[in-house]
């Protein structure tokens, strides 16, 4: 699994990434990270909020920060 965390590196956004690995962690499941900061790389996703979480190149989520309940749903496969 691809995790990328679409963000300028806020508060929120190392929140959202805290979230995700330790979600992927209490799962048991594999996955790499990456924390994309580049503006003309996030809008190419269609993002016009962040933070954003984007799991094997599919958004899921962007503008807040999603609750456990809904990760877990998005990370199991």
């Amino acid at each position: 699994m691809y995790v990328k965390i679409l963000g300028s590196g806020c508060a929120k956004c190392k929140q959202l990434e805290q979230l995700a690995r330790a979600t992927v962690a209490e799962l048991g499941l594999e996955a790499r990270f990456e924390h994309v900061t580049e503006m003309e790389k996030i809008v190419a996703y269609g993002v016009m909020s962040t933070p954003a979480l984007v799991v094997d190149e599919v958004v899921k989520v962007a503008g807040r920060i999603p609750g456990k309940d809904e990760l877990i749903g998005w990370l199991q496969p």
